[in-house]
C-alpha cells in the first residue's frame, strides 16, 4: 500500500483509471456551450432565505468540482444567481481565482455568493483546536476576497460545525462580528455535515447566524431529526440551504442515483429555501436545472429514491461511532468522506487535497491484525482505508 507509485501504475490499479479524460480535461465544453445558446428561457424558482430576504433561485450552484470557467458562465446565463466555495483547500483556492475572473465585469450584486472557512478541529470530539484564532480566520477570508476579486461576500459561513460549543465559538464569533462590521460580508451563516440536528438546533437558538446550510437527504438515519431542526431554523427567520442532496452516493455496479428526484425530494419541504448542487459538466446542470421545470414527485422518481434508499452507499452518515473502536485513532468519517470525492464525485484532486490536509501516519492500517470499526452503514471501513490512502502517495500534478 505504501510502494511509490508512478502515474501509470496507480491509474491502472484503481478505479480512478475508469474515469478518463474527465480527470485531466473536459473536450466537450467547446460543443456543450454551442448547445447552451440555442435553448429556450429556463423556468426559474425562486424563494426567500428566511429574514435575510434574499431571493435565490432553488438551484444554486456549489463550486467544489468545478474547474471550468466555461461552465460557470453557462449557469450564469441559464439563471443560476447563487454560487457558494469553500476557502482554503488548493482546489477550492484556484477555484476562487477562477471565478473571480468569470465575474469580473459583471455587476457585483446580480450574484449571491457564499464562501466557507473551517478552522482546526479535533475530529473525535468537533471542538476546536489551539489553532483555530480570530486572526487565522480573517486571514482566510481576506485572501478569499482578494482571490474573488470581490469587496464582500453576501453570506460567510463558520464551516463544519457539529456540536454547540463549536457553534458559539468565540473566537470565530468575534471573527465574524468584525467581518460584517467591516462590510466583508452582509450575512453571518453555519454549516453542519455531522450531529446535524445538534449544530442545526444551535444556530437557530444563537440569535446570531441568518444562514444555516446543512446536510439533508432521505438516506440520513437521522433524517426525522434532521427535519425537524430544519423546521425550527426556518422558524427562527434562518435561511436554509440544504447540501449533501445528490451524487456521489452509490457504489460502482450499482444503478446510477437520479439526481432530479433526489433534489425534488429535499424542496418537497418548504422550509428548505435553497440547494447548491456540485454539478461539474453541462449534463448535470441541465438535469439539475430542468428540476425547477416541476418540483412534484413522479411515481417513477419515488420508486427510484425506495430503490436507493436500501443502498449502503458511500453517504457517510457522520455519526462518529467509528472512532471510538478506531486503534488508531484515525479519522474515518473524513476518510470516507476523501473515498466519495474519488468513487462518487469523481475528484481524486480534491481526495488528495483533504488527505494531506490530515495529517494521517506513514503506516494507514499496517499495526492492526484485523480491524473493530463497525460501520452503521454496513461498510468494510478498513478496506475502503485502504483503498483511498494510496491516492496521498500521488504527487498533486498527475491530478489536476
Amino acid at each position: 500500500m505504501n510502494k511509490k507509485l508512478n502515474r501509470r501504475s496507480f491509474l491502472r490499479n484503481s478505479s480512478i483509471g475508469v474515469l478518463g479524460a474527465g480527470l485531466f480535461g473536459n473536450e466537450c465544453l467547446a460543443a456543450n456551450i454551442k448547445n447552451q445558446k440555442n435553448e429556450l428561457p429556463r423556468k426559474i424558482v425562486y424563494r426567500t432565505l428566511g429574514k435575510t430576504g434574499i431571493r435565490v433561485p432553488v438551484i444554486g450552484m456549489g463550486i467544489l468540482t468545478s474547474g471550468s470557467p466555461a461552465l460557470i458562465k453557462a449557469a450564469l446565463d441559464a439563471g443560476i444567481t447563487h454560487f457558494d466555495s469553500t476557502a482554503g483547500q488548493p482546489q477550492q483556492i484556484r477555484n476562487e481565482e477562477m471565478i473571480g475572473e468569470v465575474l469580473k465585469g459583471r455587476p457585483r450584486e446580480s450574484v449571491i455568493y457564499g464562501t466557507k472557512i473551517h478552522l482546526p478541529q479535533d475530529y473525535k470530539t468537533g471542538l476546536y483546536e489551539r489553532t483555530a484564532t480570530e486572526k487565522e480566520f480573517t486571514k482566510y477570508l481576506d485572501a478569499a476576497l482578494k482571490r474573488l476579486q470581490m469587496d464582500y461576500v453576501d453570506i460567510l459561513y463558520h464551516h463544519m460545525v457539529s456540536r454547540r460549543e463549536s457553534a458559539f465559538y468565540e473566537p470565530v464569533i468575534k471573527a465574524m462580528e468584525k467581518a460584517k462590521k467591516a462590510g466583508k460580508t452582509r450575512f453571518l451563516g453555519i454549516t453542519s455535515h455531522s450531529n446535524v440536528p445538534e449544530a442545526v438546533n444551535a444556530a437557530a437558538d444563537s440569535k446570531f447566524y441568518e444562514v444555516v446550510m446543512a446536510s439533508y437527504n432521505s438516506r440520513q438515519l437521522n433524517m426525522l431529526q434532521v427535519k425537524e431542526a430544519i423546521a425550527n431554523a426556518a422558524k427562527a427567520g434562518l435561511g436554509v440551504v440544504a447540501i449533501k442532496v445528490i451524487r456521489g452516493d452509490i457504489e460502482q455496479g450499482q444503478k446510477p442515483i437520479n439526481p432530479s428526484a433526489s433534489l425534488k425530494w429535499v424542496l418537497q419541504d418548504t422550509n428548505v429555501h435553497a440547494t447548491i448542487p456540485g454539478f461539474s459538466n453541462f449534463e448535470e446542470m441541465n438535469i439539475d436545472l430542468s428540476v425547477m421545470e416541476d418540483l412534484s414527485l413522479t411515481a417513477a422518481e419515488m420508486n427510484d429514491l425506495k430503490r436507493e434508499d436500501s443502498y449502503s452507499g458511500l453517504f457517510c452518515q457522520g455519526c462518529g461511532q467509528c472512532l471510538q473502536t478506531c486503534k488508531s485513532k484515525l479519522p474515518i468519517p473524513d476518510l470516507m468522506r476523501a473515498y466519495m470525492y474519488v468513487y462518487g464525485y469523481r475528484q481524486p484532486a480534491l481526495a488528495h487535497s483533504l488527505l494531506k490536509s490530515l495529517m494521517l501516519p506513514h503506516m494507514v492500517c499496517d499495526g492492526c491484525s484485523y480491524c473493530k470499526v463497525v460501520c452503521q452503514n454496513g461498510w468494510n471501513v478498513s478496506e475502503k482505508i485502504c483503498d483511498i490512502v494510496r491516492l496521498k502517495d500521488v504527487p498533486s500534478s498527475f491530478l489536476v
